[in-house]
């Protein structure tokens, strides 16, 4: 399941972590790859290049001490030469060109337990060469791995993660390339019908927590920004699941923070409460502005930042990523 799934419109790979260099220097990244069908299935012509996918790769790096965040992507059809996907048993999973003038390549790969990948960006000045290794087994987000997304049965995805990867490797920021380790969550999901026809978006949470358990929430928002539909998993220290209903989840946001290039207005601190589970956390982003704009495709904004994890007395009791979809006036997420 960690290869394309083929006749599925809508497949990622997402990876998020948290790193550190020798001196202390601490870093949140992002990389994903995004597999687009646009066809069934490969239409029956005398060439290679024809395709029934698109490959897009978004990668992000937030340097915690500077307060920047830069972001960089690509968007290839996958045919010969710009992308491709592999398939299992071989160890490439995706891969494609780099940036339009940036030697070298995108890629994804399986080392046997655990994930490598790569990215670079000569325009951007940002650079991600990472390997990791699973230390927590995969936890199904959802009964066998079926995620609903609304009432309706069939509104789902395929969703499961990797909640804690060992993580090494090097950050490359404006010509200076450091030596970091940490640890990385990882979220595979795929699916053709993942939102009903009223939702525009969602808020989503991965939380690792201080004391080895973490956290997965979700919440699907209606036009009027109401939320319409939200679930969770805790994952415990070796692993145990427990589900969480909707009704078990209470998300509130405390302030927000509006963005100058988008004007789009983000919730930027919440307050957590899962009934149940003896949790209340409040979270809060390492930078504000952690907005990720695409220059490759029109309207295509979104917030995906690194935060910290606090209890109601302000202790840092752990540190997570949240991604937020669907705000502002002209973004509807398009799967």
């Amino acid at each position: 399941d960690h290869w394309a799934r083929a006749g599925y419109k809508t497949e990622w790979w997402y990876f998020t972590g948290h790193l550190e260099s020798e001196s202390g220097r601490k870093f949140g990244y992002q990389f994903t790859i995004f597999r687009v069908g646009l066809l069934p299935e490969r239409l029956e012509l005398l060439s290679d290049w024809t395709t029934e996918n698109l490959f897009m790769g978004h990668a992000a790096i937030g340097d915690f001490d500077s307060g920047r965040h830069h972001f960089s992507e690509v968007v290839y059809r996958a045919v010969p030469l710009l992308a491709g996907f592999g398939t299992y048993p071989d160890s490439t999973i995706a891969w494609s060109r780099g940036p339009a003038g940036t030697a070298g390549s995108w890629k994804l790969t399986w080392n046997g337990n655990g994930f490598d990948f790569e990215m670079r960006d000569r325009k951007t000045g940002i650079a991600l060469t990472l390997s990791t290794e699973q230390d927590k087994p995969i936890a199904f987000q959802g009964p066998n791995g079926y995620s609903r997304k609304g009432e309706s049965p069939t509104v789902a995805s395929q969703y499961y993660s990797l909640t804690r990867l060992k993580t090494q490797g090097t950050i490359s920021i404006g010509g200076d390339t450091v030596p970091v380790r940490g640890q990385s969550w990882m979220d595979k999901e795929f699916g053709s019908n993942q939102l009903e026809t009223h939702q525009v978006g969602w808020d989503w949470f991965s939380l690792q927590l201080s004391d080895g358990r973490d956290v997965m929430l979700y919440s699907l928002r209606d036009k009027s920004g109401k939320v319409d539909f939200s679930r969770g998993t805790l994952i415990g220290k070796k692993g145990e699941i427990e589900y969480v209903p909707g009704d078990k989840i209470s998300v509130e946001a405390t302030e927000r923070w509006r963005s100058s290039e988008t004007g789009a207005a983000y919730p930027s601190r919440w307050r957590i409460v899962i009934e149940g589970a003896g949790l209340e956390l409040n979270v809060e982003p390492e930078i504000a502005d952690q907005e990720n704009r695409s220059r490759l495709v029109s309207g295509l904004f979104y917030w995906e930042g690194a935060v910290r994890v606090m209890d109601r007395n302000g202790v840092r009791i752990g540190r997570g990523y949240t991604e937020l979809v669907g705000y502002g006036e002209s973004i509807l997420p398009a799967i």
